[in-house]
């Protein structure tokens, strides 16, 4: 099989962070979506790529066969799902209301369904809308994924040195540290990935995972539903929130109800609000409908797009939304919406310079082994330039 994971009209809906990646790159659980899909079809010959906008295309390329199978990039798999999607007939497809779920074509454009057949999926579907939808979800999806991966697998052995509660819903994969901490696995699974780190002192309540490579710093306190992207280190105390990658929040303060892209940092004693003093419903900036938008949350923090960062101290309001590679700093609290480039706490601030953005990027990403390549930069180039308006593909 073939399957093309697509972004669909709704992905602008989930900006700053389908900016620099396509909707199924986005990680709720333990998994990104499109991990998600990979886990139901390992045993079967599948491969994956993407249909995105076209700035994306470089880094994240499209591989198109004569027989494709195209699966909505913000669906959530099941595997009913996957089921039905495997008998599709070629110029057949599928529908949850308004909303493709997926179809089987040779040929297949964002604009043009003429030539497909739809019939209506009358299961549930489950599909990512809205950015806060990824840290909202998260409790289920930490426990959907923890099925998925540990499935006929058998855990590292918890080192005695811990104080454990529900032993048997922590998973230590290989290589990794666990060392003088407290884990309560009774309110939720707690997945501790290859090669990741949890220091002395560590207070953690699942639904919680700690992917590949990414450190929990001492004394850290997590509640659920939390997830710490790969390569990440994260500090002080953190609620209810997801990482997606290679981001630090390695000092103390407090993280609630929110998201952080990859490359970003949040410098010591960074705190976020997500309660307002009203208790009324958190209203955040869409880029969609570029206007503030009710989430129909009473909880909401900070949403922050890949390789933006802020300095010591800073003080996030309920429902802050930073684009790509802001540069936060100033007395006060910032602007509620802070876009991309945005050099210092207000959206009129100077702009972070194109140049030098991409050079700290590449700073930043080289500290971690990884090169940055031209399509990488392709995508900064792109947001920078075109940052309220670069879904008109």
């Amino acid at each position: 099989m073939n399957i093309i994971l697509f972004d669909d009209q709704y992905a602008a809906n989930l900006l700053p962070f389908t900016f620099t990646r396509p909707v199924s790159e986005l990680r709720l659980g333990i998994l990104t979506i499109r991990e998600k899909w990979e886990r139901f079809f390992v045993n079967d010959k599948v491969s994956f790529s993407y249909l995105t906008k076209n700035y994306l295309q470089d880094k994240f390329a499209c591989q198109s066969t004569n027989d494709n199978f195209y699966v909505n990039g913000a669906l959530l798999p099941t595997e009913e799902l996957v089921k039905a999607i495997s008998g599709l007939e070629i110029g057949k497809g599928l529908m949850a209301g308004n909303k493709i779920i997926a179809l089987r074509s040779d040929n297949f454009s964002l604009s043009d369904y003429s030539s497909i057949e739809f019939s209506g999926y009358d299961n549930h579907t489950d599909f990512i809308n809205f950015p806060w939808e990824i840290f909202s979800k998260n409790d289920q999806e930490i426990k959907a994924d923890f099925k998925l991966i540990t499935a006929n697998k058998k855990s590292q052995v918890v080192s005695s040195t811990n104080q454990i509660i529900g032993s048997e819903n922590i998973f230590i994969e290989e290589g990794a540290k666990v060392e003088c901490s407290i884990i309560n696995a009774s309110t939720g699974p707690v997945y501790i990935g290859k090669n990741a780190e949890v220091m002395e002192g560590c207070i953690i309540r699942g639904p919680f995972a700690l992917n590949e490579g990414a450190v929990l710093k001492m004394g850290a306190k997590i509640y659920g539903a939390t997830t710490i992207g790969p390569g990440c280190k994260v500090g002080g105390e953190v609620s209810n929130s997801v990482f997606i990658a290679n981001s630090n929040k390695a000092h103390d303060g407090f993280l609630g109800n929110s998201v952080v892209g990859e490359w970003c940092n949040l410098g010591a004693d960074t705190n976020t609000s997500n309660l307002k003093n009203n208790y009324s419903n958190v209203k955040v900036w869409s880029y969609h409908e570029r206007k503030m938008i009710d989430t129909g949350l009473l909880f909401c923090g900070l949403m922050m797009g890949d390789h933006s960062k802020c300095g010591i101290n800073t003080m996030f309001n309920t429902g802050t939304v930073v684009g790509v590679s802001a540069n936060i700093f100033g007395a006060g609290f910032p602007d509620k919406f802070l876009p991309s480039f945005t050099w210092g706490g207000t959206a009129e601030s100077e702009k972070f310079l194109l140049d030098k953005a991409v050079a700290l990027a590449a700073t930043v990403m080289k500290r971690r082994g990884i090169s940055m390549t031209p399509a990488d930069e392709k995508i900064l180039s792109e947001v920078f330039l075109n940052e309220l308006n670069p879904i008109s593909e």
